[in-house]
């Protein structure tokens, strides 16, 4: 067993995340993971997981970068001693902590945590606490590991995850249940799912031709929620699972008029003009960025519109195929809350109903595939979104302080996609083009607080800012490391409903140059 009676081991854990890291090969990282993980115990097995992931089990430790950074001391521990579970209960006290003199108590305790640490831990933990642990072990690695490690089917342990939001808690069911017990993990009112995610089609008659017949759908420029629903409680949370119950109230009353006691529901929540024609993505996500809102007293207010039905009545649907869940769906939601949409084969049929909904000021279309399963938290080829602009999201690498009329902001922003191995980042551009006074003050306001290095007119930061870049085209540059850059980039919209991970990848961005250009990506 790796934790030789005593828990697991902060020094075996942190070997495994550098051989993970040490290999860009996938099969590699996850035999290491694989390995590590069977040797853990059930009751500290969550917490291996997400720590090898980068997650701490705990409420955020409320310790700004800078003073996490001075935290660390000149010195370490000579010997390996503690295990996660000892640096998970300080981890909490760190956080636990609160009123006068509670930020100088945090920093006492982390220190203090440090000085009991190797060099190598200390690293290690610092990196955890900064949110910038990315040695490979992303969820889809991790899955296949947990696997591996306990000899159960890879679809069933990827939908254990889909339904609980919590791979941990999918690996401790696997070691302890095996096959029979994940076929029993079930969807759980009140606990959201991961959303399931659509590739981008270049138009109707490609994602026609893939599929045949499909149900088209209206793609609305507006915030993804899911919606449950256990008879008069009514819970509503975003894309990456926060929760915003509080600031939806009139999503809140039209889901609680739905006939069914109990309901997930997918979809998207949009501020509309009087006219039905969308109001600009900020103004939707203006809303999301409060502690309570009514509309009652000025706030713009929300529409919802549904495109799925996860469960209903004490029935999990994510099996079923879509078709299904539509039908469901129709029977529960009010017309006015489901998104136009039409069942069709012909490319014809597809290219006007792309018009109609581009017409209407919507940014494209969906084409999804009637007999697909709701695959929570995956991309793939099932759901297919057209959208006629250039559009990646990307993930904010760097800022820079401005000059000329915008000294004194931090402007000019460098642009990264989500590198598929999990090493990171790969850097596209910059770009400064597209941004109001008041975006540029807020970034003035906001990114020193994700800062993670300073020079004299860059700041790099943590990842954590997703932005919807706008570019003409995609060209070969040997400036980048990905041998690719983006040209005449422009900021359109931050996306604060995404996070990171749900970021464009760099075998999107490759796809996407092969399909513009007609030639391989470098």
């Amino acid at each position: 067993m790796t934790d030789l009676g005593e828990g697991v081991r902060l020094a075996a854990l942190v070997r495994a995340a550098d051989a993970v890291a040490g290999t860009s090969k996938r099969g590699e990282k996850t035999g290491i993971l694989a390995e590590f993980l069977a040797g853990v115990e059930p009751s500290r097995l969550a917490s291996a997981v997400s720590t090898l992931m980068g997650e701490l089990r705990i409420a955020p430790l409320g310790v700004g970068y800078a003073r996490l950074r001075a935290a660390r001391p000149d010195t370490s521990a000579a010997e390996a001693t503690l295990t996660l579970a000892q640096v998970e209960a300080e981890l909490e006290q760190v956080s636990a902590e609160s009123g006068t003199g509670s930020v100088a108590r945090k920093i006492e305790g982390l220190h203090g945590l440090l000085l009991r640490c190797t060099v190598e831990e200390q690293r290690f933990l610092l990196r955890l606490c900064f949110g910038e642990l990315r040695q490979g072990a992303l969820s889809g690695v991790m899955a296949d590991a947990v696997a591996q490690a306990f000899s159960v089917p890879k679809p069933l342990v990827r939908r254990a995850y889909m339904l609980s939001g919590d791979l941990g808690q999918a690996a401790v069911v696997a070691s302890r249940s095996g096959r029979s017990g994940l076929e029993g993990v079930g969807l759980r009112l009140m606990r959201p799912v991961e959303p399931m995610l659509a590739s981008t089609s270049e138009s109707p008659s490609e994602a026609i031709g893939r599929h045949g017949s499909v149900v088209l759908e209206w793609k609305l420029d507006g915030a993804r929620i899911q919606v449950h629903k256990s008879g008069d409680t009514i819970r509503v949370f975003t894309r990456n699972l926060r929760e915003v119950t509080a600031v939806v109230p009139e999503i809140v009353e039209n889901a609680r008029q739905m006939p069914a006691d109990e309901l997930v529901l997918d979809g998207e929540a949009i501020a509309l003009r009087p006219d039905g024609r969308p109001q600009p993505f900020q103004v939707t996500m203006s809303r999301f960025g409060r502690s309570r809102s009514d509309p009652a007293d000025g706030a713009v207010s929300l529409t919802a519109f549904y495109f799925d039905l996860l469960y209903r009545d004490g029935t999990t649907l994510v099996d079923h195929p879509l078709s299904e869940r539509i039908a469901h769906l129709a029977t529960v939601v009010p017309p006015s809350n489901l998104l136009p949409s039409v069942t069709t084969e012909s490319p014809d049929t597809g290219d006007a109903f792309l018009r109609e909904a581009r017409a209407a000021g919507h940014e494209g279309i969906m084409v999804k595939d009637p007999a697909s399963a709701y695959q929570a938290g995956r991309r793939g080829k099932s759901w297919l979104k057209i959208k006629p602009a250039n559009t990646l999201d990307l993930v904010i690498l760097a800022v820079e302080r401005g000059s000329g009329r915008r000294s004194g902001w931090l402007s000019n922003i460098h642009l990264g996609a989500r590198d598929p191995e999990g090493q990171g980042f790969v850097m596209l551009g910059k770009t400064f083009k597209g941004m109001t006074d008041e975006l540029l003050q807020w970034q003035t306001e906001t990114f020193p607080g994700y800062a993670m290095e300073e020079d004299r007119h860059v700041l790099r930061l943590r990842p954590h800012f997703v932005a919807e870049i706008a570019f003409n085209e995609i060209q070969k540059s040997s400036r980048y490391p990905g041998g690719l850059a983006l040209r005449f980039a422009r900021l359109k919209a931050y996306r604060l409903d995404k996070a990171p991970s749900d970021a464009d990848s760099m075998d999107a961005v490759r796809a996407l140059y092969e399909r513009m250009t007609g030639e391989p990506a470098p």
